[in-house]
């Protein structure tokens, strides 16, 4: 019956749908320059795929990475558990992102996306155009050794200006030396709160209290602590002046 069915509808089907009518969704125009030009339908089919991974650049390109890992080390430091919980230092991580990449994401859209939208430049062209704020980005915050390294074992030759260096490179470059300075902050934001936990640990000994969690004594003068000298304020400042945009 199924197939019965399928006949039908097909028979049903007006003939010009198949001979009069050429599907022209899917095209590439060749333009007098040697330029190639493709058709709205066809940059949607290849934009729908790369949209999957929108979650992979927000962690790769941006100043997401640091926050995420200096807010996951001071929870951790001040020994709430879940407190912060992970949606609320995610969605404070994400918007603080938006916040420091705001200057980049306008260059990119008056780079790129508006000349695009205005069909005064091409797909490629505005794609390039569209990358180099984010290059400059990285490359402000990238330490001249990862970038050493990382081009060291792919075996490619010194690059003679930064301009050369490519996305292949650049990439895990950034990502190492964001999880380099994260770790760095992080160990400075530790310091603190480790010095509360041997004073604690220490008073409780003296006292013979060993039953007693030092962890379960500290955790008040930490959040006492943080509270008087603003730490949320001070944290997230720190974090964002310590980006170069």
């Amino acid at each position: 019956m199924r197939f019965l069915f399928i006949r039908l509808l097909l028979l049903l089907i007006p003939e010009f749908v198949f001979a009069e009518q050429e599907l022209k969704v899917l095209t590439m125009t060749q333009g007098a320059d040697g330029s190639s030009s493709y058709s709205t339908s066809l940059q949607i089919l290849i934009i729908m795929p790369l949209l999957s991974l929108v979650p992979a650049m927000l962690m790769t390109v941006t100043s997401f990475t640091r926050i995420i890992v200096v807010l996951a080390i001071l929870r951790q430091a001040m020994g709430t558990m879940q407190t912060p919980s992970n949606q609320i230092l995610i969605g404070l991580a994400l918007f603080t992102s938006l916040f420091i990449m705001m200057p980049v994401f306008d260059e990119a859209y008056s780079a790129g996306v508006k000349p695009y939208m205005e069909a005064s430049i091409e797909f490629e062209e505005a794609a390039e155009k569209g990358m180099l704020p984010f290059r400059s980005f990285m490359l402000n915050q990238t330490r001249e050794t990862d970038l050493m390294m990382f081009a060291s074992l792919a075996g490619t030759p010194a690059f003679n200006s930064r301009e050369d260096i490519p996305l292949s490179i650049l990439l895990p470059s950034f990502v190492t030396s964001e999880l380099k300075t994260a770790f760095q902050i992080g160990f400075l934001i530790f310091i603190p709160f480790l010095v509360i936990d041997l004073v604690v640990a220490s008073v409780l000994m003296s006292m013979g209290m060993m039953m007693l969690s030092p962890m379960l004594i500290s955790l008040p003068f930490k959040i006492m602590l943080f509270v008087l000298v603003d730490g949320w304020s001070l944290v997230l400042g720190t974090i964002a002046t310590s980006f170069y945009v």
